[in-house]
């Protein structure tokens, strides 16, 4: 709990520093390959001896940075906020990251590399895929699943017992009231589809 790298210097990278220092962790190092005055992955790619999680919000590029450090021998951390209420039988993955005020309640799964953001409720026997990302305030009854890659925005609602696919976008304040497919754009109240995502 002495160091923790953060790939990706943004500001989602930003919180998760904050949430790091709170979970006990004494020094927290910044890489970005993009930013010079950041190490890059190369400069540290040998310093596997120290975990790291990746500061990157957008869930595909983060799912690529995780493999790459993994592939590397790295240790991928999870970060859960202090404030953070969660069941002690939800199965949560590497890599994920849980912000401030969050609500997750029994049974429900996190696969790796997910978000969920600040204030999120994600209710019983919930699955959320790999690399999702949950917005603030979004709530999620009972025996919802989120596929991977989908990132459902600000102040959604989806009622109980549905299925969002893989790669979806749902748009800010949607209220969800029927299953969605792979690929998809969506928003409104209700929630519509728009378009196919390609």
């Amino acid at each position: 709990m002495d160091k923790l790298y953060i790939y990706g210097a943004s500001g989602h990278g930003l919180v998760i520093a904050d949430i790091a220092q709170l979970c006990g962790y004494k020094e927290v190092v910044f890489i970005d390959d993009g930013k010079q005055e950041y190490k890059n992955f190369e400069d540290i790619k040998n310093d596997n001896h120290i975990p790291m999680i990746i500061g990157i919000g957008d869930n595909k590029i983060r799912a690529m940075l995780q493999q790459k450090a993994q592939d590397h021998g790295f240790c991928i951390a999870t970060l859960v906020h202090p404030s953070a209420i969660i069941s002690p039988s939800v199965a949560i993955g590497k890599g994920v990251v849980i912000m401030p005020n969050v609500v997750v309640n029994a049974k429900a799964v996190i696969g790796d590399g997910a978000i969920l953001n600040s204030s999120c409720i994600i209710e019983h026997e919930c699955k959320i895929g790999d690399f999702a990302h949950i917005s603030p305030n979004a709530a999620f009854a009972g025996n919802v699943s989120i596929g991977s890659f989908t990132h459902i925005g600000i102040g959604c609602v989806v009622i109980q017992g549905l299925s969002i696919g893989q790669n979806c976008i749902i748009g800010a304040a949607s209220v969800v009231i029927k299953n969605i497919d792979n690929n998809i754009l969506a928003y409104g109240n209700p929630c519509k589809v728009i378009k196919e995502i390609v």
